[in-house]
């Protein structure tokens, strides 16, 4: 629980918020309301004929009644197929394997003690949210690995462990767009961009550096932002942890022995070789993991990289258990991957659910329907200049409460948005850049982030009696940093007409 003391007005709103969303019901149990309440809705908009016109084909799309025949026969036939097919349950899980052994094994627990020990205690929050930013180089990894470290860390070094969660978190989500190299989302949210563009101009071609330059420039002001939320805000809100809470091994705090300093030289070792081997399948230009025919070239290697941090977990892990001794026979290193799967029982519940509901919401058409409409509200809005993007910020922002996938959205929103605001002289690059910075700063604050449901499973272990609440209440202080830090970058880059990317101009002339 928070700090009951912290009398401040704004500790009180976050204590509000805290009490409020706990009095809700356990996450599986909210889950199941939410379909319920999904089920009644395609009900009354599909009787009532809710629809709205798709902006890219000019289709009709109407709610669909999830209460129907076809609907129930949806429902009952497609549920396993939902469940199995749910994005983050793979990569969490496969994911587990690796870790699994890392972690039984000792390499994460010495390679915690060393991290304390080597990084200035005053430097391991920022280290946290700058990780948390990087870690969109491998996809969804760092919701499954760099959340719970935070913790961990936290944890270790006698600090409340929500808030190192909470940094990471931030971190991950809340800094899901700014980066100092290109992600696989670069060219993705490029693609969507250009086809839209292409409706005012059939030659407009937008390259995946569109937001280079911008997005970069970001990591060091959300690094500050969070470090700043998290040790000014976060901490005080939170007050003292009681460490009889935690459901985790009580580590020593004995310096590393000889032994375990070897085995993670052995561990660092393998980790060079195995990062040089996948440098060798990728970079060449007739690499295994390249694929010349493809307008992205790297794909393959995108879409390997659960695999790939499922290597370089497992076989680190492997060498330094060897060498520790941790690990005598295969039995060991099954028995460890054994054990990380019996700790994601949880997460597997909720997973069940949560996948049920995002499904049934999606097929019921209610949020494409309340995104298009949110975007048609904009379009009638007649702002011009910074206030336009602020305002289309605020709206992409609300609109990620209800459909958590950048891609998606981005889908429905960029033929109405880009093409209008070229005609009012802004660049596509300009509006996919303020389509970004809304789509990331409320990641941490809808329940219905995919992965939502396994930061609640992770802050459980350090707290029995932490719900939706807690969680939303500690993140919204980031949330509230992260959204004008965007805006005033932004604005910053307007008044100087500053380039958002090489060669990715700020406005457009028709």
């Amino acid at each position: 629980m928070t700090n009951s003391n912290n009398k401040g007005l704004f500790g009180k709103l976050l204590a509000y918020v805290e009490k409020s969303g706990n009095a809700l019901p356990q996450p599986v149990t909210l889950f199941f309301i939410f379909i319920l309440i999904v089920l009644a809705a395609s009900f009354i908009a599909g009787i009532s004929g809710f629809s709205a016109v798709h902006p890219a084909t000019g289709e009709k799309i109407s709610a669909v009644n999830l209460l129907s025949k076809d609907g129930i026969q949806r429902i009952l036939t497609d549920m396993i197929d939902v469940f199995v097919e749910f994005p983050p349950l793979g990569l969490v899980l496969v994911v587990m394997l690796g870790i699994g052994v890392a972690d039984y094994s000792g390499l994460i627990r010495a390679m915690l003690k060393a991290f304390v020990s080597g990084v200035p205690k005053q430097l391991i929050t920022v280290s946290l949210v700058l990780a948390g930013m990087m870690s969109s180089l491998a996809a969804d990894a760092g919701y499954v690995v760099l959340i719970p470290l935070g913790a961990v860390i936290f944890y270790g070094i006698g600090r409340h462990p929500i808030a190192g969660l909470a940094a990471a978190f931030a971190g991950v989500s809340g800094g899901f767009s700014a980066n100092l190299v290109l992600t696989s989302l670069d060219p993705l949210l490029a693609g969507f961009t250009q086809s839209a563009a292409q409706l005012e101009n059939i030659d407009y071609i937008v390259d995946p550096t569109a937001n280079w330059y911008l997005m970069a420039a970001m990591v060091p002001v959300f690094a500050l932002a969070g470090t700043l939320v998290t040790e000014k805000i976060v901490i005080k809100h939170l007050g003292e942890y009681d460490r009889s809470q935690a459901d985790v091994d009580e580590n020593d705090s004995k310096p590393l022995v000889r032994r375990e300093k070897i085995g993670l030289i052995g561990a660092f070792a393998s980790t060079i070789v195995l990062l040089g081997l996948f440098a060798w399948m990728t970079i060449p230009e007739n690499g295994i993991l390249r694929d010349i025919n493809n307008e992205n070239t790297f794909r393959p290697f995108f879409d390997a990289i659960v695999v790939l941090m499922l290597i370089l977990f497992f076989v680190p892990g492997l060498v330094y258990g060897l060498i520790v001794k941790s690990i005598k026979g295969e039995k060991d290193v099954s028995d460890m991957m054994t054990k990380s799967m019996e700790g994601m029982g949880a997460y597997i519940v909720l997973a069940f659910v949560a996948a049920q509901f995002v499904a049934y919401f999606n097929w019921s058409n209610l949020g494409i329907i309340v995104a298009i409409k949110g975007a048609g509200f904009l379009q009638s809005i007649d702002f011009t200049g910074i206030p336009l993007m602020l305002s289309f910020i605020i709206i992409a922002s609300i609109i990620n409460i209800f459909i958590g996938s950048a891609s998606a959205k981005w889908a429905i929103m960029a033929p109405v948005f880009v093409p209008m605001f070229m005609l009012m002289g802004y660049s596509p690059e300009l509006t996919q850049a303020a389509y970004r910075m809304g789509d990331s700063y409320s990641n941490i604050l809808t329940p219905l982030l995919p992965y939502f449901p396994l930061i609640i499973i992770f802050a459980q272990k350090y707290d029995k009696n932490i719900g939706i609440g807690t969680i939303i209440s500690t993140m919204i202080p980031y949330s509230i940093a992260f959204a004008i830090s965007s805006m005033i970058m932004l604005m910053i880059w307007m008044y100087f007409e500053i380039p958002l990317g090489p060669g990715a101009p700020l406005y457009y002339i028709p």
